[in-house]
């Protein structure tokens, strides 16, 4: 019993906030950021590529979660709306139910060469070319799949738009 006391008077609170340091406001340590995000992601069509390069944010290596950043099942919570794949047609009125649900300031980030011009299936008659034809876009990350340093380099210039607004 004197052992568990000890160790928890030497831890601390749980909730207690860690001691402040001097940072460089410009790093990309995950203790600079003032606001965590929020991230809806929609698939409106795609090959699954992007999304898993999604899923490998939130392994060890790169921690999203503890990057402040974290994926929200309902857009009435989420900062950011992700869009991967060509938008098809029938998810149009879809994509447009998501953003209205989404509180201002809302960020729109187009994921993936199908989302940022449609991709192979470009000039289709199924398929809008890109997300910008229906919504506003705020950031395009091209590649196919792009990769999770560049998607968490994309969602860091969002948090940065964020925070100076």
């Amino acid at each position: 019993m004197y052992r568990i006391l000890r160790e928890a008077l030497r831890l601390g609170k749980a909730g207690e906030k860690p001691p402040r340091t001097q940072r460089d406001p410009a790093s990309a340590s995950p203790s600079c950021f003032r606001h965590s995000l929020s991230i809806r992601h929609v698939d409106a069509g795609s090959c699954n590529g992007c999304e898993l390069e999604l899923h490998a944010l939130g392994g060890p290596h790169y921690g999203l979660e503890q990057a402040g950043f974290r994926f929200t099942a309902s857009p009435r919570h989420a900062d950011v709306l992700t869009v991967s794949g060509p938008v098809a047609r029938h998810m149009v009125a879809a994509l447009h139910d998501c953003h209205n649900a989404m509180p201002e300031p809302r960020r729109i980030i187009a994921i993936g060469d199908c989302a940022c011009s449609g991709g192979v299936f470009r000039g289709s008659y199924a398929v809008m070319d890109g997300v910008a034809e229906t919504l506003p876009v705020d950031l395009q990350i091209p590649g196919c799949p792009p990769n999770p340093d560049a998607l968490l380099q994309g969602l860091l210039r969002v948090s940065g738009d964020r925070a100076e607004t």
